[in-house]
């Protein structure tokens, strides 16, 4: 499976009655029913250490990209309709501001290490609360209401898991608590966020600045609101989008398939 196509459903099922092993390309499994698969005794298997460390990049790059203005910079600098560049044309900073991380799992926990170089603040809300020297390492700080960390935080960065507890996580509420001069930034799953309350918060002032590796659906109609306004930057999806990691996950879920194939235990399987 592959951008979650093709779809898994109980008519592609029942039409192959020898699968023995679904390989899902990524961490996230919310496009899978296990119970169905399960019930079909078909074993599933993911890809989620190694698109670790380049969604954490990428979460960086959002922050970097959206706080210095890069998207609207690079327009104003390459426009043929530019004469000058005004000088009080600004950012906001990143060192030395809060960072919120809602889900500190491995893609989260990276951030946070790479945010310490930036001598950010940090924050996180977490299922479970790390290590107490898990936390001392990148100098984070556990907050176990998520409405405390949105009330703190120039940035909340989603890296959290798609689960029905999940779903729409941050709406209109959370927005609302979040500071007037706060960005959002998700690398996790667009139906995070939702996103009418999304564009509303956006339009209206309630935050700054949004950047979004994810929405929902991929791509967005062409006519959506998101896609018109000047505060908002949206990437492809690309959280893993690195020639070496595309690589490695193409040979996991071979090695996972052929596994399944001679009856042996599958790596990384999804119980």
């Amino acid at each position: 499976v592959w951008y979650h196509k093709p779809a898994i459903n109980e008519e592609l099922l029942q039409s192959l009655p020898n699968l023995k092993v679904v390989a899902s390309a990524g961490v996230g499994i919310d496009h899978l029913d296990l119970k169905l698969l399960s019930s079909y005794g078909v074993k599933v298997s993911n890809t989620p250490f190694v698109v670790s460390t380049d969604t954490a990049d990428m979460g960086m790059a959002l922050m970097l990209a959206s706080s210095r203005r890069l998207v609207e910079g690079h327009e104003m600098a390459v426009s043929p309709d530019t004469e000058y560049f005004p000088v009080d044309w600004l950012g906001v900073e990143v060192s030395g501001a809060t960072l919120g991380i809602l889900g500190m799992g491995k893609i989260g926990y990276k951030v946070a290490e790479r945010a310490k170089a930036f001598e950010m603040k940090i924050l996180y809300h977490n299922r479970n609360q790390r290590k107490k020297e898990e936390e001392s390492a990148v100098g984070a700080v556990y907050c176990k209401k998520i409405d405390d960390l949105l009330q703190q935080s120039d940035f909340v960065l989603l890296a959290v898991t798609l689960t029905p507890q999940t779903h729409k996580l941050i709406g209109k509420r959370e927005l609302e608590l979040m500071k007037p001069t706060a960005t959002l930034i998700n690398i996790s799953r667009g139906l995070i966020v939702d996103q009418d309350a999304l564009v509303e918060a956006l339009q209206n002032k309630v935050i700054k600045a949004a950047a979004l590796d994810v929405t929902y659906p991929e791509p967005l109609p062409r006519d959506h609101p998101l896609l018109k306004l000047k505060n908002v930057i949206i990437t492809p999806h690309i959280g893993s989008a690195t020639e070496k990691t595309r690589w490695v996950m193409m040979e996991e879920m071979a090695e996972s398939i052929e596994a399944g194939l001679a009856g042996l235990p599958i790596p990384r399987e999804v119980l």
